[in-house]
């Protein structure tokens, strides 16, 4: 399959793939950084925004929100999702949007689809270029120096009479700048058995390194991945969040 083939031709599978995920809590974070962080303005894109649960989030806190992703079936799916929303085609490492926004997302680890640490500068260029003056820019990372390449995430749920099986799970081989994402599903009915394996190539980077990156840019603030806490980072934890104010 190709590096989006589960992605793109599964997409009708993603919410269920993703069900365990809490989108508001996730929302309402950002949300709260962005208050106390930003600029207080209320224009909102996310990058690799898939169907658009993110952005559905931000238009009922108030925002104009849109959102970007490179595969067109998600796509299709979040404009019903978020009829309000503008949703446009474009890869989040060279993107162009008309008017400048006060807040940008990138969820999920998407900012680790940057297919290299250039094109990861890329889209920290893209993304500076897109924000108003102290608007801010928030994702999480995970480091590749923590990477445990026997951890997978796994969980199941039933859909239209079939039992899925989803797993995910980082792999690094420990040296370089590219890591991957395994997924798989397995879709089971009473009759027969389908399964879809999937490897996305991904940018590997450390908390620290992304920090340097980022540094000419932006104001960096680095917390614990915990949505439900605004704690500053320990500087050992493997999973981050960042926010960061243009400047």
């Amino acid at each position: 399959m190709s590096a989006n083939a589960l992605y793109t031709d599964l997409s009708g599978y993603y919410d269920l793939m993703c069900v365990d995920i809490d989108y508001q809590a996730q929302s309402h974070c950002i949300r709260r950084l962005h208050q106390l962080f930003g600029n207080k303005g209320n224009t909102h894109l996310d990058l690799a925004c898939g169907t658009g649960p993110h952005v559905r989030h931000f238009i009922d806190y108030g925002y104009q929100s849109s959102g970007l992703d490179i595969n067109q079936p998600m796509l299709d799916i979040a404009a019903t999702r978020c009829p309000e929303a503008q949703f446009t085609l474009q890869n989040m490492s060279d993107f162009n949007i008309t008017s400048q926004v006060d807040l940008i997302t990138c969820f999920l680890y998407s900012i680790h689809y940057s297919d290299g640490i250039e094109k990861l500068k890329d889209c920290i260029a893209s993304v500076h270029s897109a924000l108003s003056d102290q608007g801010m820019f928030c994702f999480n990372v995970v480091d590749k120096d923590k990477i445990n390449n026997d951890l997978f995430v796994r969980h199941s749920a039933q859909h239209d009479g079939s039992h899925f099986t989803f797993h995910s799970g980082w792999h690094y081989c420990g040296h370089g700048e590219k890591q991957s994402l395994k997924l798989s599903i397995e879709k089971s009915t009473a009759d027969e058995t389908h399964r879809w394996h999937d490897e996305h190539p991904m940018v590997a980077v450390t908390i620290k390194q992304l920090k340097e990156i980022l540094k000419p840019y932006f104001e960096v603030h680095v917390f614990e991945h915990d949505y439900e806490k605004i704690i500053p980072w320990d500087n050992n934890s493997g999973n981050a969040l960042f926010a960061c104010v243009k400047i």
